[in-house]
């Protein structure tokens, strides 16, 4: 004779219940892997700065991330610039620390961001993907692109 409980336990979990489990799993371990990076990003920031990277054959902190950390020289490149900019952003900085923001929404922030577009940066990011921060990057900097030539074109 079995309890009602042993029954219960017998019963398979329905799939949209794993499911949802294994994405909260997901979504945790992201936000880990978020404030790593950011931890990551903190130490190559200080690496580059005391030029712990200058040794015979590397001539930048990127080639030392290619040749020690096998990081491409393209991505090595990038995480030095995002790096270097999360400096002077503290609030982008903080949420990436907390594993709010996900690296590439940050790198792409990073590209456009200052003190006067920090907050609307990190709103976008908060409430929309990577994808709509890359867009809202890129069509900042054509916009930009456009009021430069106009500048230079006045007399």
């Amino acid at each position: 004779m079995t309890t009602a409980c042993t029954a219960v336990e017998l019963q398979p979990q329905p799939a949209y219940l794993k499911s949802e489990a294994l994405g909260e799993q997901i979504t945790e371990l992201c936000a880990y892997i978020y404030a790593a990076t950011y931890q990551l990003l903190v130490l190559i920031r200080e690496f580059d700065e005391q030029e712990g990277w200058h040794q015979p054959g590397l001539c930048s902190c990127a080639h030392w991330l290619n040749f020690k950390c096998g990081i491409g020289m393209n991505a090595a490149r990038e995480k030095v610039r995002v790096a270097r900019a999360l400096k002077d952003l503290p609030k982008i900085s903080k949420a990436f620390e907390r594993g709010e923001l996900s690296y590439s929404k940050v790198r792409a922030m990073t590209r456009i961001a200052d003190e006067s577009n920090e907050d609307y940066l990190l709103k976008i990011a908060h409430h929309g993907t990577a994808y709509h921060v890359e867009q809202l990057v890129s069509k900042y900097r054509r916009c930009q692109r456009l009021q430069d030539t106009e500048n230079a074109n006045r007399p």
